[in-house]
């Protein structure tokens, strides 16, 4: 089974920005993002806000989809190639969601933590 073309198109930009960066963490996401389906990391609001706790202050990446279950109670800014509508409405009210395509021409790699 083949990937989505936005998928493939991600992971080439993420590839390219890693050979211009030379930052290992957009070619770490390009790896996780290649790798098959059933590895995909798929997220729930409730993790985000234990994450969040421990890691103050971070931009969560999920190389992967944000669902809706669990509540936000830390102010966090999450990174992800998709988020179900209920988690970017939980994530928007406490925080900040960006998709993972616009984020890489922000390209911001400090405070970082990827999610698996």
């Amino acid at each position: 089974m083949t990937k989505k073309l936005e998928t493939v198109k991600l992971i080439a930009a993420l590839e390219k920005k890693g050979r211009k960066t030379k930052k290992k963490l957009w070619k770490d996401l390009a790896e996780r993002l290649g790798s098959p389906r059933r590895n995909e990391a798929v997220i729930n609001v409730g993790k985000i806000n234990a994450i969040a706790k421990k890691q103050k202050g971070k931009t969560i990446i999920v190389p992967g989809k944000v669902l809706g279950k669990g509540d936000l109670e830390e102010k966090v800014t999450v990174v992800a190639v998709e988020a179900s509508a209920e988690a970017a409405k939980k994530i928007a009210e406490k925080g900040k969601f960006i998709l993972l395509k616009d984020y890489i021409e922000k390209g911001e790699t400090k405070n970082t933590v990827i999610v698996k």
